[in-house]
């Protein structure tokens, strides 16, 4: 392989534990919830600024808990501000972890296809010579285009 940009393999052990550490997350992360496009879509989004803000207006209905109505929950409050100071921080592992597992997906896919189209260049070239037509069809329906047009169509009628 001319291209050949990453070399990596998993043996079966490890691909085992990884299962089971991805089992125990699961377990362990039972509380979140998946959203739909249109929920995300009418939802606040909290940057740096509204972090701020939040923690600022959580401190002041503790302090001041007495202005607050009697149905507004500070304890709820408090409780969404810790479990977010919790998954920030695991949240952003597991986006570094998930680029490169992207990145390497990615690099793996693209060794492969570099080194598969090697391959066809060669036998696409050495085809009529080795005996390799059937190779050489296989491969080439790849590029093949949907709307080809097969040999018995009728041509349109020129203009």
């Amino acid at each position: 392989m001319s291209k050949n940009r990453i070399s990596v393999s998993f043996p079966p052990d490890s691909v085992q534990r990884i299962r089971e550490a991805l089992a125990i997350l699961e377990t362990e992360f039972t509380a979140l919830v998946s959203l739909s496009k249109d929920e995300r879509r009418d939802l606040f989004r909290m940057g740096p600024k509204s972090q701020a803000f939040c923690t600022t207006a959580l401190n002041v209905a503790e302090e001041h808990s007495g202005i607050m109505p009697r149905d507004f929950d500070i304890a709820a409050f408090r409780q969404d501000q810790d479990a977010l100071d919790v998954l920030r921080p695991l949240a952003m592992r597991f986006d570094q972890l998930n680029q490169r597992l992207a990145d390497t997906e990615l690099l793996l896919g693209s060794d492969l296809m570099s080194a598969a189209l090697e391959v066809y260049g060669l036998v696409k070239g050495s085809a009529k010579d080795k005996g390799l037509d059937q190779a050489r069809q296989a491969l080439s329906e790849r590029f093949e285009r949907n709307g080809r047009r097969r040999v018995d169509a009728p041509m349109p009628p020129e203009l």
